[in-house]
């Protein structure tokens, strides 16, 4: 098998950007609860387990999207943006795709169970929820599918955290790592559907809050954005960041809304590729200004 239809069947680019989202977070436990993780961050302890992290929450990714293409095949031919993927243009069958999502999802759940329980299951969880409830939702229900599927997308903040304490818990730190993830889930997928709604339409999907580009999708996508704000400043506001990482989640969250705004103004599918982009920096820039300067704060 290719390189590139490996890459197209675990949609290389989401894999990196989830497992980045975990390997942050595990460090951030790390630093937050001090002797009750697996080392400070000069411990070769610690190292050896991000990278358990890193190729576990890589495989357990790669995993659940492989069920998905499995799950669409059917749907992924009448699309432009992914009937070339390997399944779909015929240059491996839904056998071969199963079987490597079954191999790589067993693997990468080994490795983080061996973590600590609650991260294997968490994963595991994140696998179900996204492959088989999630997936098949679309076709039905394009907000209950968004909402379903935000979970899983919120996920590898909680499990990257979990993963950096021994005895693996959930504490304010990881709601408020899960909480940031979750609400941008819904500007971001929006800003996708907003995209990409012509193709969506071609396999049946109506992925848009009103299932079309029109003013009240616009309006709730924008609501979200608002909300955004407030849970960007999670940190700040209950003692663990300071000024500095406040200021830049305000200024990451305020330009989010301007573009956010800016769809609601004009409609058009140019506002809607602005805001998907930003989501894609959106996400790194607060979880690295978490990971260098609210940490820190903690007592």
């Amino acid at each position: 098998m290719k390189w590139a239809d490996f890459s197209k069947l675990i949609k290389l680019r989401l894999t990196f950007l989830v497992t980045f989202s975990a390997s942050i977070s595990f460090i951030i436990a790390v630093k937050a609860n001090g002797g009750d993780t697996w080392g400070s961050l000069y411990s070769s302890t610690m190292w050896l387990n991000w990278v358990k992290l890193v190729v576990g929450g890589f495989l357990v990714t790669s995993a659940a999207n492989s069920f998905n293409e499995v799950i669409e095949v059917e749907t992924d031919k009448l699309m432009k943006r992914t009937m070339d993927r390997p399944m779909p243009a015929g240059r491996m069958t839904t056998g071969q795709g199963l079987v490597l999502g079954l191999g790589m999802g067993m693997l990468g759940t080994y490795l983080l169970g061996s973590l600590n329980i609650l991260t294997g299951l968490l994963s595991v969880f994140s696998i179900l929820l996204y492959a088989f409830v999630y997936t098949p939702l679309k076709r039905r229900s394009g907000v209950t599918a968004v909402v379903v599927g935000a979970i899983p997308g919120a996920l590898p903040a909680l499990i990257g955290y979990v993963a950096g304490q021994p005895h693996g818990r959930i504490d304010e730190i990881a709601l408020i790592l899960f909480s940031i993830q979750f609400i941008w889930q819904f500007v971001h997928f929006w800003a996708i559907a907003w995209v990409l709604d012509d193709d969506y339409k071609l396999a049946g999907f109506r992925l848009l809050p009103t299932g079309k580009r029109d003013k009240a999708s616009a309006v709730i996508t924008f609501i979200f954005a608002i909300i955004m704000v407030p849970v960007s400043l999670l940190p700040t506001i209950y003692g663990y960041g300071g000024y500095y990482v406040g200021g830049v989640s305000l200024a990451m969250s305020l330009l989010f809304l301007y573009q956010a705004f800016n769809l609601l103004r004009t409609l058009e599918v140019t506002a809607a590729r602005k805001l998907m982009f930003g989501s894609f920096y959106y996400l790194p820039v607060v979880q690295l200004m978490f990971l260098f300067d609210f940490i820190g704060k903690v007592k």
